[in-house]
């Protein structure tokens, strides 16, 4: 009996084991959060990041504000309520940006280049948004990125 009390509990802590292994190859964020798979689907292919999810008000407020440079596959997606024209900044953003603005249906709307880090000049979407990624600048330009091409993530609908 106690033999197969530790053939359970071997297999229990075994299981245990390889669940944490699977959940380690997502990334997190600084605060531990698992960040969100997003792709940029371009004439050049797909291209995979991973985004931290900003979705309400102190959490788009925020943003990258006081934050190192973004590695190469890691950006911000800021998720809205409603569609509509949308304009960002760069207040206390110490890195250069560049500012993907985004349709309901995961088409790009437009593209603001390397944001100049700490300015408080507007940057508009030039046309209605429902989510805006942000991502390290010269990202957009070295994959191709341009307006029609779509982003794929579950917060759009195609």
């Amino acid at each position: 009996m106690l033999s197969r009390l530790f053939l359970i509990a071997g297999a229990l802590a075994f299981g245990l084991a390889l669940s944490a292994c699977a959940k380690s190859d997502v990334p997190v964020d600084a605060a531990g959060n698992p960040l969100e798979e997003l792709k940029v689907v371009t004439s050049s292919g797909e291209h995979e990041l991973w985004v931290e999810i900003a979705d309400d008000e102190p959490e788009r407020e925020r943003g990258l504000m006081y934050r190192p440079p973004l590695a190469d596959d890691r950006g911000m997606l800021f998720e809205f309520p409603d569609s509509a024209e949308r304009s960002f900044w760069m207040r206390n953003t110490p890195s250069s940006l560049d500012i993907i603005y985004i349709d309901g249906t995961g088409k790009i709307v437009s593209i603001a280049h390397h944001a100049t880090p700490y300015s408080e000049a507007p940057l508009p979407s030039n046309g209605a948004a429902t989510g805006v990624l942000e991502v390290r600048a010269g990202l957009t330009e070295q994959i191709g990125a341009k307006p029609g091409d779509t982003i794929v993530h579950p917060f759009f609908k195609p």
